[in-house]
């Protein structure tokens, strides 16, 4: 498989959240990669969707789509530097397991400091790897 690679600048709005999610499934089927596009949909879903609900800033979140080897990376960029974390479950707060699913599905998954913000990343292999 050949790398490629796509970013795209999104304003941190409600509306993002869906165009994340199709502009990540309209790039794996043009490039015709083996992964599970729901699975990268999804995570992708609740990447954007932090950004906009603990983000606030006029600063664009950027997304980042990219596959090397059997590998596909996605990761979202934001002004923010506070990390994600992975919340424990509770019957008492409806909200909060974005992060619990992203550690669940994908097979590598963390966050870095960018540029005064963080860029926070997924990477699914493709099925049968």
């Amino acid at each position: 498989m050949s790398s490629r690679n796509a970013s795209f600048d999104l304003p941190p709005t409600a509306r993002s959240v869906r165009v994340a999610r199709h502009v990540v499934l309209e790039l794996l089927r043009a490039w015709r990669v083996p992964h599970d596009g729901e699975d990268a949909a999804l995570l992708v879903t609740e990447l954007v969707a932090n950004v906009v609900d603990h983000v606030r800033g006029d600063d664009d979140l950027t997304l980042e789509v990219g596959t090397s080897e059997d590998w596909l990376r996605i990761a979202v960029v934001d002004g923010s530097a506070v990390r994600p974390v992975v919340r424990e479950l509770t019957l008492d707060e409806p909200r909060g397991r974005g992060m619990r699913m992203v550690q669940a599905i994908a097979d590598r998954w963390g966050a870095e400091d960018h540029g005064g913000g963080k860029r926070v990343w997924f990477e699914l292999r493709p099925p049968g790897m």
